[in-house]
């Protein structure tokens, strides 16, 4: 063995090889949870599994948030950049970095308000996309495009021009992907035909926390998110 090998395994080595971090890291890779329904999915009681999270968040691989539907509960959010940084700093493999295959090719992005977040991505992802995938958005409780969504998103190169479109608007049409963006919305999803697969990002109200950086922050996790989606992407 070469005198130049690491005598120790990474730390998220180290941490993916415990079962029970890794089924709860597959779990939040597809989109973010709360507590309860990380325990229904891996069988394990709420104490073990709080404590492996505990672990992953202390290593910086999941983020926690606050929903805010229910102050009560929590969303857990795997960083899929993070976690692609370290299988690549620890040189195991190139894939741990590629883009995943492409897949989806229509897209609905879901708020409350369809005045920041969803419109926001909407326009992040049909930017990064080149225009190959056909992207929507609308909300529960639609109202007027907050002007510092346009301008977050400008700064990526995306355009934003969005009439505000209530959910029942799009509930019949037919999407690879239904992604909800707050937690009140995702309470109140319709059925959609054709059974698309569901994925929720819980994100903070921008206009809620009010200011341009704001809607900036919002911007940038939105980017750093679509990145890892199952779709056509340009840059």
């Amino acid at each position: 063995m070469s005198s130049d090998a690491p005598r120790t395994l990474p730390l998220f080595l180290r941490l993916m090889a415990d079962p029970l971090r890794w089924r709860l890291a597959c779990e939040l890779a597809a989109g973010d949870r709360r507590v309860r329904e990380l325990v229904s999915a891996v069988g394990e009681p709420q104490n073990l599994v709080s404590y492996h999270l505990k672990q992953l968040r202390d290593a910086g691989l999941v983020t926690a948030r606050r929903s805010n539907f229910d102050g009560r509960d929590t969303y857990y959010h795997l960083d899929l950049a993070r976690c692609a940084e370290a299988w690549a700093g620890a040189a195991l493999h190139p894939a741990a970095t590629a883009t995943p295959t492409p897949s989806a090719t229509k897209v609905l992005f879901v708020c409350t308000g369809n005045s920041g977040r969803s419109p926001m991505a909407e326009a992040l992802l049909r930017h990064r996309s080149g225009n190959r995938v056909a992207v929507a958005s609308a909300g529960s409780h639609p109202k007027a495009l907050h002007p510092d969504a346009v301008r977050a998103v400008a700064e990526y190169g995306a355009a934003l021009a969005h009439e505000p479109t209530h959910l029942d608007v799009v509930r019949r049409g037919r999407f690879d992907l239904v992604i909800s963006l707050c937690d009140r919305v995702r309470e109140v999803l319709p059925s959609f035909p054709g059974r698309p697969r569901l994925i929720h990002w819980s994100l903070a109200d921008p206009a809620a926390e009010g200011g341009f950086d704001a809607f900036r922050r919002t911007a940038a996790e939105l980017d750093g998110r679509i990145r890892f989606l199952p779709v056509p992407l340009e840059v």
